[in-house]
């Protein structure tokens, strides 16, 4: 509990820290501490349980208006409940992309129709969501983005690839940029459409990664339709509403993003307690400054909610991706030199389980610090490389003259 609280603040976390302390047990007991980057294949019905059970109680999408089936909760309330869930070991969460991305952007962009339609089953957890910016030419340049829709009739036909889409096998639904504007490039011409997974036309396919699980999956849409009104804002606005729930995803979100950091940096410092690692002066300064980047991270997200209050995020949210992203992958290099040369060594072959089960079942032996050092190298590529994002920073955030670039002229 924090001195400066409000009592309606410690009201609220004692309400937070009880029903946790009951919920997480029983059945639900197993499930603390489980999932996370490079675990989502951990129990992932459990998981889903787990979501619904807390869906059933109120407990998602606390930070939604009460209006479309959230608590209301202030800024300082939201901040308390993640707290609370680390604090408590809650399993990692698996409606993440709906709860924090897809939904505040329906309930700032959407009509009347679409909120009606898609925050329930969200807040009940009972449809999943995927994302579908990048593609194979169009990464950390989003812009480039090929994927077409054309409207037909009372529907949208979408044709194209998308790539790294995290959990489009457990997807119900995806909300793809496409290029809705024959002849358009760039920025002008996209369109944010929401489309079902679960249909003819769409094809997943499993990218088996290091760790020997499959998190991220390609989707090919061959003639997949949706209806004609599943268009976020309107055709053409597909920029900057996707920006919007950038916006999102690198602000508010990182807050329940940050469960899992915090857990797995608790993990490496005891990790090096018990090892006696804690005693080697460097490993010890490096430790110290991973907390504090973990704390920096914690306040700007916090900012962040801030400002989001009343519309979408400001600047700040651009920060938070570069902060997480390199954060993270150095606490992965950390973990593996408080191991040593114990790290380098996995129980199991790549790809196969001990009885030689697929990869996606049954993953190879590595422990919690080999599978965060191999996933938290992809933390500074996805979503953004750290180059695009010191540039979009420099540029659109700072103002700073733009990078000279020998296409920029040709583009226009």
């Amino acid at each position: 509990m924090k001195q400066n609280e409000s009592p309606a603040d410690r009201a609220f976390r004692a309400e937070v820290r009880d029903w946790l302390q009951a919920n997480l047990s029983g059945e639900f007991a197993h499930a603390r501490g489980l999932g996370g980057p490079g675990r989502e294949h951990e129990a992932f019905e459990e998981r889903l349980a787990w979501e619904r059970h807390m869906a059933a109680a109120g407990w998602t999408c606390v930070g939604w208006p009460r209006e479309y089936g959230g608590r209301g909760a202030t800024v300082e309330q939201q901040v308390i409940f993640h707290e609370e869930y680390a604090l408590a070991d809650g399993p990692a969460r698996v409606n993440h992309i709906g709860e924090n991305l897809l939904g505040p952007t329906i309930i700032a962009f959407g009509t009347d129709e679409q909120r009606a339609r898609f925050l329930p089953p969200i807040v009940a957890a009972r449809e999943l969501w995927c994302q579908g910016y990048s593609e194979p030419n169009a990464g950390s340049d989003l812009a480039n983005v090929q994927t077409r829709a054309e409207l037909a009739g009372d529907h949208w036909v979408v044709d194209g690839q998308k790539v790294w889409t995290s959990l489009a096998l457990e997807a119900d639904w995806c909300f793809a940029v496409c290029r809705t504007e024959p002849g358009s490039s760039r920025h002008k011409g996209l369109s944010y459409l929401l489309v079902p997974m679960r249909q003819d036309g769409v094809d997943i396919r499993p990218i088996v990664q290091l760790t020997g699980t499959s998190e991220f999956n390609e989707v090919f849409f061959d003639g997949a339709r949706t209806d004609a009104g599943n268009i976020v804002g309107a055709p053409g606005d597909g920029w900057k509403i996707a920006m919007a729930t950038l916006g999102f995803e690198r602000g508010v979100a990182t807050l329940g993003q940050q469960v899992g950091f915090r857990r797995e940096f608790e993990g490496v410092a005891d990790l090096a307690r018990r090892t006696g690692a804690i005693e080697d002066p460097l490993l010890r300064d490096r430790l110290t400054r991973s907390y504090m980047g973990l704390e920096i991270m914690r306040l700007n997200a916090v900012r962040t909610m801030a400002g989001v209050a009343a519309g979408a995020p400001g600047p700040e949210s651009s920060i938070s991706k570069l902060v997480w992203g390199t954060w993270h992958r150095e606490l992965g290099e950390l973990a593996m030199d408080v191991l040593g040369a114990a790290g380098l060594v996995a129980d199991g072959a790549p790809g196969t389980g001990p009885d030689g089960a697929a990869a996606q079942e049954q993953p190879y032996d590595l422990n919690d610090w080999q599978r965060l050092f191999l996933f938290s190298r992809s933390d500074t590529i996805y979503a953004g490389s750290n180059e695009i994002q010191r540039n979009i920073i420099a540029e659109r955030v700072l103002g700073l003259p733009r990078e000279p670039a020998a296409d920029r002229k040709a583009r226009g």
